[in-house]
């Protein structure tokens, strides 16, 4: 991803329009990706308002997906890695239902290290390892992860907040560090054949695309190209609540 400079100012702009109360028609589907800049703010057990909405509705798609038999961390357990993790608030709440999984937080923005280090910590069930920097344009290989080792990897809410050179580092990177037959699991808004819809998400795409002509709602059609071009193919697409959708794509 793309090191931004994302000042405290904007941040607050933004947060006021996602943190609105909820509705059927009316929410927006975004959960920012908190990103500050040299202006941030570095302290620890960062909160997100959206992440805290969203946090159990994915859970409740993961425990679909996410197949651990032991209850405990092993050699041999699963490797979940979470791309672009923010506040991390996501991850510890996923890690104390899959004992046996590793959990692997990461960001490109060392302003939130504090926050992930604090709930990585602070998991009870003592999973989630300590953050690590990924720049996700770079290959993996670059942050020590070899070809086909990765059992899950987890992006949420970066896609339509990045430029495009962000999916396409997303997929190469899945396309090369899963495992056969391994899961990416990405979640946020998406547009399908060209449309996008409600008409707050019209509007949310519109408000990205004034702050930074390279941010944007991106079509499903165009990541499922991306997906053939990786070797991932998408299997499921989940609708979730405000307006956002979960996919599922597989390595083949």
């Amino acid at each position: 991803m793309l090191k931004k400079s994302f000042n405290i100012k904007l941040f607050i702009k933004i947060q006021k329009i996602i943190n609105r109360p909820m509705s059927k028609t009316n929410d927006i589907a975004c959960n920012v990706n908190v990103n500050h800049g040299s202006g941030g703010y570095n302290g620890e057990k960062l909160i997100s308002p959206a992440a805290s909405r969203n946090k159990d509705p994915i859970l409740q798609v993961l425990k679909r997906f996410i197949i651990c038999d032991i209850d405990q961390i092993e050699d041999e357990s699963p490797l979940f890695v979470e791309i672009a993790s923010g506040t991390g608030q996501h991850v510890s709440h996923f890690a104390p239902h899959f004992p046996g999984v590793k959990f692997q937080p990461s960001d490109v923005d060392k302003n939130v290290f504090g926050s992930l280090s604090f709930y990585a910590t602070n998991c009870p069930t003592k999973n989630i390892l300590q953050p690590i920097m990924i720049d996700i344009q770079n290959k993996l290989s670059h942050y020590g992860f070899e070809e086909n080792s990765i059992d899950y990897m987890y992006n949420a809410n970066m896609i339509h907040i990045s430029p495009y050179e962000c999916t396409i580092g997303l997929f190469e990177n899945a396309g090369h560090y899963l495992k056969p037959e391994a899961l990416m699991i990405t979640y946020g808004p998406y547009s399908k054949d060209g449309v996008i819809t409600p008409q707050s998400n019209i509007s949310f795409d519109a408000s990205l695309r004034e702050r930074n002509p390279l941010w944007g709602i991106r079509d499903i059609n165009d990541l499922i190209k991306l997906g053939d071009e990786n070797n991932l193919s998408l299997i499921d697409t989940i609708e979730m609540p405000a307006n956002n959708m979960t996919l599922i794509w597989k390595k083949d």
